[in-house]
């Protein structure tokens, strides 16, 4: 069997659209050393494959790291299967708080250098020495602290639509920036109050704890599993759920509605909205938050510029590409937008 996808996107995509099977969306990480990554990446393509897993997962020298989907009638099978690796034997699994669309087409497992890239080079920090884990219920309490510094972890885009009341949000680009920013903001103030540290499923926020706990912070807490564990958590006990708006999600449905309440606003007329799309057109791809009525008026495209390439026909736009460098590929929008 092939240890990689040989069948082109659009082909994939007919096939997963074509499939009526209920599919289950679960994201799960675990820092553990991994000596062979490239033979533990090639086991699992292959046994995962052969349960119809979807999704992306990052396998490096300090663990793993998986959002994945598969048919649900597969789950068990996936789990037993799962289990059987004795340092994931047991692992939570975040189950995705909603499944309108199909999150995943493909199965990308990839080895790289890190499950999350930080830009710590300190060969003493250790991951071992991490902040304490809070359940929703010990993270509502502890919320409660007017002493307390909630921190989001997560990029600008990700808190613009989503985050739990009061907390902080850094205006980043990237988890690297993020650490290097709360430890620079936070550094003489705030040392002594308690740290409470949040992101979508975990994963950053366990490396950010122990990072914190390495640079002198004494109390600090991260939440565990997550967004996605809290709101499962809140849902299933009845609890108060102190996050408001949408949590973003690195799939192809990218949010996950937590609450009702509309926080962020249409990077091109500033109305209520919090859906983001990729600009339509192909040479831009900029990531950015659309209203209804903008989407129509700007054939969802980021601009006008780009609705009049997104009107040109494929060969020209392709022409236009050639030569130039797509720095603006997988860039995020903030408010205002161009238009």
């Amino acid at each position: 069997m092939l240890l990689r996808n040989i069948v082109n996107r659009e082909e994939l995509k007919r096939r997963m659209e074509a499939d009526v099977r209920a599919y289950t969306t679960i994201s799960f990480y675990c820092y553990h050393p991994i000596e062979d990554t490239l033979a533990f990446r090639n086991n699992l393509f292959l046994r995962w494959s052969k349960l119809e897993v979807v999704g992306r997962i990052y396998i490096a020298k300090e663990g793993i790291n998986a959002q994945i989907a598969l048919p649900s009638e597969r789950f068990d099978a996936f789990k037993l299967d799962l289990y059987t690796i004795d340092f994931l034997n047991g692992i939570r699994l975040n189950v995705a708080i909603e499944e309108k669309h199909k999150s995943f087409i493909k199965l990308d497992v990839k080895v790289r250098e890190k499950i999350v890239a930080d830009g710590i080079n300190d060969p003493t920090f250790s991951l071992q020495n991490r902040g304490k884990y809070l359940a929703a219920a010990e993270w509502n309490v502890k919320m409660a602290d007017p002493n307390a510094v909630v921190i989001d972890m997560r990029n600008h885009y990700e808190s613009e639509v989503g985050r739990f009341e009061g907390a902080s949000c850094p205006d980043t680009d990237t988890f690297r920036e993020e650490l290097e920013r709360v430890l620079v903001d936070l550094y003489k103030e705030e040392k002594d109050k308690s740290i409470l540290m949040y992101c979508t499923g975990g994963i950053r926020c366990e490396k950010a704890s122990a990072w914190m706990k390495h640079n002198g912070y004494n109390e600090v807490y991260h939440l565990e599993g997550g967004i996605i564990n809290y709101v499962n958590q809140v849902n299933a006990s009845g609890l108060e759920n102190r996050f408001k708006g949408v949590n973003f999600v690195f799939d192809q449905r990218l949010a996950e509605r937590v609450s009702d309440d509309i926080i962020a606003v249409c990077h091109q007329c500033g109305s209520p909205a919090d859906t983001h799309i990729n600009c339509a057109n192909t040479g831009c791809h900029l990531l950015f938050i659309q209203c209804e009525k903008c989407a129509v008026e700007f054939d969802a495209c980021c601009s006008v510029v780009c609705k009049e390439v997104f009107h040109l026909p494929s060969e020209e736009q392709v022409q236009r590409r050639k030569g130039k460098v797509a720095s603006r590929i997988f860039s995020k929008g903030r408010f205002p937008g161009k238009v």
